[in-house]
C-alpha cells in the first residue's frame, strides 16, 4: 500500500474549510505575522498546498490577498495540520 503525498485540491478545500469554519481567528494571525499583512481585521483561507497556503484578507474594508509560505516543503494533510499548529503556537508563544 503507497501512502498518499502532497495535497490534493480535495484535501485543501477540507483543510480550509475547516479553518473557516473553526479557526478564522488563527488565519488572521497566520496573515497578520506570516504574511506581513499589518491591519489584517478578517481572514478566510482559500487554498493550501505544499509549500504556503493562500489567505484573502480584508484590510481597511478591502479584499487583500496574501501568501504566506512554509519554513519547509510540506509532505501531505497530517504534516500540514502539525505545521499549522506549530505556527499557531509560536504565535502565541510570542504574544505579549
Amino acid at each position: 500500500m503507497t501512502q498518499e503525498t502532497g495535497i490534493s485540491s480535495a484535501v485543501s478545500d477540507r483543510i480550509c474549510k475547516h479553518m473557516n469554519d473553526d479557526h478564522s481567528d488563527a488565519i488572521v494571525q497566520y496573515a497578520t505575522v506570516y504574511g506581513h499583512c499589518e491591519g489584517a481585521t478578517t481572514a478566510v483561507m482559500d487554498a493550501i498546498d505544499t509549500l504556503g497556503m493562500d489567505i484573502t484578507a480584508q484590510v481597511n474594508g478591502q479584499p487583500t490577498p496574501v501568501r504566506v509560505t512554509f519554513d519547509r516543503e510540506l509532505a501531505d494533510a497530517k504534516d500540514a495540520h502539525h505545521v499549522l499548529v506549530e505556527m499557531l503556537k509560536a504565535v502565541r508563544t510570542q504574544a505579549p
